[in-house]
């Protein structure tokens, strides 16, 4: 008699997700919560009509498995990318002081006609990113293997 596969059965592999509508693009917001990256790892490549990150982020996903397990909690470099971008604009970024370290808190959407609008990313003491697309298409990739979180703890937000 065989039994049903579990979730815990399965391989830690890297995230590899993409999104093209809001609900998809609410699960790469949160699993980006509370990544850091130096402000000198943004790129918009106008040709290519692409923006990327490179991030640290916290691997949610995996936290409530390591608290249970006793394991550190961890985070992972990924890329963040955004297609279809016709334009970059920011507020409350230096981006030529390369000790200056940000703090990702949400990805969203503001939809305009045919499906363009802007792609807003919204960092840690009131800065922000606003990407106008053409048409929303994000995706979010891991590109190291997990290390361990240096605070070894979960990130946690004031009230």
């Amino acid at each position: 008699m065989s039994e049903d596969a579990r979730f815990e059965d399965g391989g830690e592999a890297p995230l590899n997700l993409g999104a093209l509508d809001l609900e998809d693009l609410g699960v790469l917001s949160s699993l980006t919560q509370d990544a850091v990256f130096p402000a000198t790892e943004m790129q918009w490549r106008a040709g290519e009509r692409r923006f990327a990150l490179l991030i640290n982020r916290f691997r949610w996903e995996d936290a409530p498995r390591a608290e249970r397990r006793g394991r550190d909690l961890e985070r992972v470099q990924a890329v963040l990318v955004v297609d279809n971008v016709l334009g970059v604009a920011s507020q409350g970024i230096d981006r030529k002081d390369a000790d200056t370290i940000l703090s990702l808190l949400s990805v969203t959407f503001e939809p305009g006609e045919d499906g363009a609008g802007f792609v807003l990313l919204t960092l840690a003491g009131d800065g922000a990113i606003r990407l106008k697309v053409e048409a929303l298409e994000v995706t979010l990739k891991d590109v190291t293997r997990p290390y361990r979180a240096p605070s070894g703890k979960a990130p946690t937000h004031e009230i």
